[in-house]
């Protein structure tokens, strides 16, 4: 069983208690620094915005990362060679039956 481990992450000012496995600790960091880095972008570029404004932004663009990894994967070689494989086997065995 992996011990849990109690810190405090603070994003944009705000200190956020976790408990985290103690493996996963410095990802939790890393995490927590780069948000605080792109939010610090997004203030620097719009002074006039509020933290909310800052953090939405910052979501958004994590969430189009995220999409556009998933695009790739979805893209590769390898996953069009797995499609027709399972496409393979699938007339395999209709032809068994």
């Amino acid at each position: 069983m992996t011990e849990k481990l109690s810190i405090n992450i603070k994003i944009d000012g705000r200190t956020y208690p976790l408990k985290v496995d103690r493996e996963f600790e410095e990802r939790h960091r890393k995490a927590a620094k780069i948000i605080n880095d792109i939010v610090l972008q997004y203030r620097q570029r719009y002074v006039k915005s509020d933290s909310q404004d800052m953090l939405a932004m910052t979501a958004f663009q994590f969430v189009l990362k995220t999409i556009e990894l998933e695009e790739q994967v979805n893209q590769s070689p390898m996953f069009d060679e797995l499609k027709k494989l399972d496409e393979d086997l699938g007339d395999y065995l209709l032809l068994k039956e």
